[in-house]
């Protein structure tokens, strides 16, 4: 990865790329999306100096699609709407500019590859064997997987198959080494350097989510889903101060259900070393249109609300680090 002064990209058409504004500080930008788009496949914006030990990851809000892969979606508008957490990450990049977290969002889209699935979840039923195998071998693919939501998408509810034609291996092994594999490389790097400096760090993976449906009569259905894998990706007490914090704005929240976090949670998340990680999903309607495609003056109000929980949940991982510290000063 190499550090550049330039903006990253933000675009849906390759042939009319504009860079995306950002508030960092310095800016780094690592693997490569390939397939006729010379685009890296994340950036990792980051201030001089952080104020709490927290990272933004953004995975599902990449919008650089090589022409290639648009030519082979059968409806490529409905495809990218419903693959993408649309524009998130502006909501990613409000919070970071409040508060001063690092944000690591993907340029790559999900249409390519899923960031928030193990490289072995692969729907075979989708891949074009031949070639050279070089990085993936055959496994049984998960139920995500078999519903067509695995490692590369390959139907969506409601519409079908995503694809024209079947996916060839080598390109599926090419973007697994380019895209999948320097992300979470450089994510474990990331957060066990804050964890080095603070003594913990904390992981927000930020996504959005469709409108649920409420789950009883005469009560609103939840605007934000906070997901720990059930306990195991961070403290209770995390969770804990998340909805001490949440009990007092307007938005109604929910604990796991029905988003606990996915595979980089359980990849990243190490509470034991003092390497916390929480899912947050936030409704779509909450920050984009009726047609839920653009941001609204909306986003502005949601990214405030959350950049409040982000220092809050900072200070009290700080405060773990804090403990950390004097316990090894007491030994």
């Amino acid at each position: 990865m190499t550090s550049r002064d330039s903006e990253p990209i933000d675009t849906r058409n390759p042939a009319t790329a504009q860079p995306r504004k950002t508030v960092a500080i310095g800016s780094d930008y690592g693997g490569q999306i390939g397939e006729g788009l010379d685009l890296p496949a994340f950036q990792y914006n980051a201030p001089t100096s952080m104020p709490v030990p927290v990272l933004i990851a953004v995975p599902h809000a990449g919008r650089a699609y090589p022409q290639s892969v648009l030519d082979q979606m059968r409806d490529q508008e409905l495809c990218q709407l419903r693959l993408e957490d649309r524009y998130v990450d502006h909501v990613g990049v409000a919070i970071a500019k409040e508060t001063g977290t690092g944000l690591l969002f993907a340029e790559a889209p999900r249409a390519l590859l899923d960031l928030n699935r193990s490289h072995t979840d692969v729907d075979w039923g989708m891949v074009q064997e031949g070639g050279r195998q070089r990085v993936s071998h055959r496994t049984n693919p998960s139920g995500r997987a078999r519903n067509g939501l695995g490692l590369v998408p390959r139907r969506l509810p409601g519409f079908g198959e995503i694809w024209r034609e079947p996916l060839p291996r080598g390109t599926l092994d090419r973007r697994i080494e380019t895209i999948h594999r320097p992300y979470h490389q450089f994510l474990a790097r990331e957060l066990e350097a804050i964890r080095d400096s603070w003594g913990a760090a904390l992981l927000i993976d930020l996504h959005s989510m469709p409108p649920l449906r409420s789950p009883e009569e005469n009560r609103r259905a939840p605007q934000l889903v906070l997901g720990d894998r059930f306990g195991a990706s961070c403290a209770s007490s995390l969770v804990a101060r998340a909805f001490r914090y949440l009990d007092d704005q307007p938005f109604t929240s929910a604990h796991n259900r029905p988003y606990a976090g996915g595979y980089v949670l359980d990849r990243h998340a190490a509470p034991s070393r003092g390497i916390h990680a929480m899912q947050i999903e936030v409704c779509r309607s909450q920050y984009l249109d009726d047609q839920l495609s653009e941001p609204t003056e909306s986003l502005a109000i949601i990214a405030k609300m959350l950049a409040g929980l982000v220092r809050e949940l900072g200070a009290e991982t700080a405060r773990f680090g804090s403990a950390t510290d004097m316990a090894q000063a007491a030994e």
